[in-house]
């Protein structure tokens, strides 16, 4: 999964590359196609029920979990500006915090939920984009059941949380940032660099970054052909990795700031990720019987 992830981002950031090379400004956006939309793939996953081996979503899921870790990396590295480091040093101490009550094996999710909010402001305050407090405090929170609860405190919010994510949050969010205003919208638009870079780094750039590097693992031995599957399956797995939507959406309302770009974004990334989405399930949908 790693290998595969790692040819899916620099796959689409290649093609980007290509196709936007002469122009610096349209160059901000080569991270824009490097992300998978975990939420949205796996939902096309579900939807072809029995079809879809496990082993296919436990390979789509650790694909996109690496994928999207480096997307963060990747907002962290190259989205940051005018570092803080008196923000910096208190984020530190919240993160120091976190793993001590971690190690405490303290299960109360008050200790952690006020730990996260020094950290999100610390890291909100340091320069550095705040998403990344909320991965940092969710890999502070223990995982591993106590002899006294008998739960899991990580299990037991992911469950809680599920609902209000999955029904609120990410539609709302896609909501908000997928509409496209097709006043003004001439063939000019689909043919605009920016769009073209996103739509194809998506569709074309992460099947073949992601199958490449799955074909080479397991032809040199360092991974296994996941249980009950096929190339024609893994090929389908590789096609909804394109499947960028709320993540692409998000990194390029980082990558540029001026509104002009707001439309070849969108119909990038919808473009993109609507051809990977619909190839990709056909793919495994008819694959899966070979």
């Amino acid at each position: 999964p790693t290998m595969a992830a790692v040819g899916g981002m620099a796959g689409p950031a290649l093609i980007y590359a290509v196709i936007n090379h002469g122009n610096p400004i349209n160059m901000n956006g080569w991270a824009i196609p490097t992300a998978t939309d975990i939420a949205f793939a796996l939902g096309i996953l579900a939807l072809l029920g029995s079809r879809a081996p496990i082993s296919l979503k436990i390979l789509l899921t650790a694909i996109a979990i690496i994928d999207d870790l480096g997307a963060i990396i990747i907002i962290a590295v190259f989205f940051t500006e005018n570092l803080s480091l008196l923000s910096l040093l208190l984020g530190g101490v919240a993160i120091v915090g976190l793993v001590i009550i971690n190690r405490l094996q303290i299960t109360r999710p008050a200790a952690y939920i006020l730990l996260g909010i020094v950290l999100w402001v610390c890291t909100l305050k340091s320069g550095v984009h705040a998403t990344l407090a909320g991965v940092i405090t969710a890999f502070a929170i223990p995982m591993r059941t106590t002899d006294i609860t008998d739960r899991s405190l990580l299990k037991d919010l992911e469950h809680r949380l599920h609902p209000w994510i999955a029904f609120m949050i990410l539609p709302i969010f896609a909501f908000a940032n997928a509409g496209v205003s097709f006043s003004g919208i001439g063939v000019s638009s689909f043919v605009e660099p920016v769009k073209l870079g996103i739509s194809f780094g998506l569709f074309a750039g992460k099947q073949l970054g992601v199958f490449f590097m799955l074909l080479l693992g397991i032809k040199l031995g360092v991974s296994a052909m996941p249980r009950d599957t096929n190339w024609a399956q893994l090929y389908g797995i590789s096609l909804l990795c394109g499947v960028g939507f709320t993540m692409s959406l998000f990194i390029g309302s980082l990558a540029f700031e001026h509104s002009s770009f707001d439309v070849p974004i969108r119909l990038g990334v919808l473009t993109g990720s609507i051809l990977s989405a619909v190839t990709g399930y056909l793919l495994i949908r008819f694959g899966s019987s070979r």
